[in-house]
């Protein structure tokens, strides 16, 4: 009995201090420096505690580039931060787009270029939420819209069929904070693929193609386009699944 009650208590020991593999969290931000980041320093910076990019007259994006998450690569992952998204004037009524880079690669190392999904958001009032596949098969879902993608003759070109709704486009639209901070979430397992902006479901996709990636890189875009854009992110956080 004393063995079995001691082969126990050691197996409870490795457990307590084995590695977590699947449910872990992990901040990918510390709030205070670009530790684990990588990007063009001209353009991204830590400012009143979260992740800044910013484009201006002396610094303009020739394309989009972004802040690269290099430590890790993620495959199955819930992924969940804070955004806000400013123009050149300070507002949310002209210019500004960024998005949220997962299970990607890097296509152009020398300007942080890469290519795979985002999460997208903007100033604007069509694309927050959307599902895109940045250098690839462009708008794999628009806001509101539970879809199903299957390989067509081009790869470029898949089949993407409609199956439902997540919600309306305007109600979800409504609900994001214009030049605030608003809460974004990724859920990635498989080839099942969700977004939330402030609790609420922006699309939902099930990716059954050959050339859907199923892990890859984290990270964040700064949009080419005019300058005076400034997008933030903070409280990055994510879940192992």
């Amino acid at each position: 009995m004393l063995l079995t009650q001691n082969l126990r208590i050691l197996a409870g020991l490795f457990l307590c201090s084995a590695p977590l593999l699947a449910e872990e969290s992990l901040p990918l931000f510390n709030g205070t420096d670009l530790t684990g980041w990588k990007g063009l320093t001209e353009f991204w910076s830590v400012q009143d505690g979260a992740i800044t990019g910013q484009t201006t007259n002396e610094h303009k994006v020739l394309e989009n580039t972004f802040l690269i998450y290099e430590a890790e690569e993620f495959a199955d992952f819930e992924l969940t931060l804070k955004y806000k998204i400013t123009d050149f004037n300070g507002t949310s009524e002209a210019f500004g787009n960024s998005g949220i880079q997962y299970r990607s690669k890097v296509v152009k190392p020398e300007y942080f270029v890469v290519t795979g999904y985002q999460a997208d958001f903007e100033c604007g009032k069509t694309y927050s939420g959307i599902l895109y596949e940045e250098k690839g098969r462009g708008i794999l879902a628009k806001r509101g819209q539970k879809v199903v993608i299957r390989d067509g003759e081009d790869p470029k070109k898949p089949s993407i069929e409609v199956v439902g709704e997540t919600g309306n486009t305007d109600e979800i639209q409504a609900l994001i904070r214009p030049a605030d901070w608003n809460d974004y979430k990724i859920v990635a397992k498989g080839g099942h693929l969700q977004h939330f902006i402030n609790g609420v479901p922006t699309v939902d996709v099930t990716d059954e193609t050959a050339v859907g990636a199923k892990t890859g890189l984290i990270a964040l875009q700064l949009h080419s386009g005019p300058t005076g854009m400034t997008v933030q992110f903070k409280d990055i956080v994510i879940r192992k699944l």
